[in-house]
């Protein structure tokens, strides 16, 4: 029986999957990012909330990636996150890497 580490090795080793999993790894990056800085402002998802004039579970979603019929977040959406956990939001464009179907990238940065 494999291991999750050697089941995933075994499963990247397939380019169709690879490619897959590079486009969605990126996409995540984005939540994680909007996890940390949440987490480093020291504030709860009810506090966000409050910040945005909106509800708990709608910041959940958001930190969450859930979406419902493919809709992703504006970059209204993100701005007024980054906002109210006391960052800016960049979103810069990179050229694509030759292994990887698409190159994304996303951050929030502490506000000066």
């Amino acid at each position: 029986m494999l291991s999750h580490k050697q089941l995933v090795k075994k499963m990247l080793a397939n380019p169709a999957v690879k490619a897959q999993y590079d486009v969605q790894n990126e996409e995540f990056s984005l939540f994680d990012a909007l996890v940390k800085a949440r987490a480093k402002a020291g504030l709860t998802q009810a506090d966000v909330a409050e910040r945005m004039g909106t509800q708990v579970p709608a910041i959940s979603r958001l930190e969450s990636g859930a979406r419902t019929a493919g809709h992703s977040p504006s970059i209204a959406t993100l701005q007024r996150y980054a906002d109210a956990v006391g960052c800016r939001l960049v979103v810069k464009l990179a050229p694509k890497k030759k292994t990887s179907p698409a190159t994304r990238s996303f951050s929030l940065k502490r506000a000066a």
